[in-house]
């Protein structure tokens, strides 16, 4: 049975100012958490808690039964986090960077996998250039690429997946993220745009 992603009296401080306290919070399989709130809210801080990138001033974060502290390997290698900074190589191609990236992750993919999952974003023409030449929306969509490779990882923590996104792009992601849900994943999200999918039965709202 698939596992759930639980917070349990999660308090996060930055600074000498509490962000959020005693939060209480089961993401079961198939759903979408949706985090939104104003700047410096602690929308980041609470996605890289969840991913064990940051360690919370009390409470904890489980994967099933088990802290996620316990085996952070085994973890990790359920999961793929997108920072709201896309984690490119200027000099690295878009192939060589999506190849990398996965290889980070614990993802052996051939070229032709990275190839296709280019393709499925629309990036097939720029997969051989520089990061560098390309635009912010293309940079994103390179790092979201991730999420097309073959056997997906089970849990999505992505930290404003939308930003830069065109309209067809932003649609397609959106579409992707059900699609993942309807298949038993479970994805956390930071966003501070309406979506199409925020009155999708399968989306808890968490306003920060």
């Amino acid at each position: 049975m698939s596992k759930s992603l639980r917070l349990e009296s999660i308090t996060c401080v930055r600074g000498d100012r509490t962000l959020f306290e005693e939060l209480n919070l089961e993401i079961k399989p198939g759903s979408i958490l949706r985090i939104s709130g104003d700047n410096g809210s602690g929308k980041s801080s609470l996605l890289r808690i969840l991913c064990g990138l940051l360690t919370p001033h009390a409470g904890k974060v489980f994967w099933g039964s088990d802290p996620i502290t316990e085996d952070r390997d085994q973890f990790h290698g359920e999961l793929i986090y997108l920072g709201h900074i896309p984690a490119l190589k200027a000099d690295f191609s878009a192939i060589e960077n999506l190849m990398s990236l996965a290889l980070l992750g614990g993802q052996s993919i051939s070229n032709e996998e990275a190839m296709n999952a280019l393709r499925e974003a629309g990036l097939d023409r720029q997969a051989h250039r520089f990061i560098r030449t390309l635009s912010q929306g293309q940079k994103q969509r390179i790092a979201l690429s991730r999420l097309l490779l073959p056997q997906p990882k089970s849990i999505w923590i992505l930290d404003e997946p939308f930003n830069a996104l065109d309209r067809d792009a932003n649609r397609a992601l959106q579409n992707l993220l059900i699609n993942h849900v309807n298949h038993g994943g479970i994805v956390a999200l930071s966003s501070h745009q309406d979506l199409q999918i925020d009155d999708n039965a399968r989306v808890i709202r968490l306003e920060l």
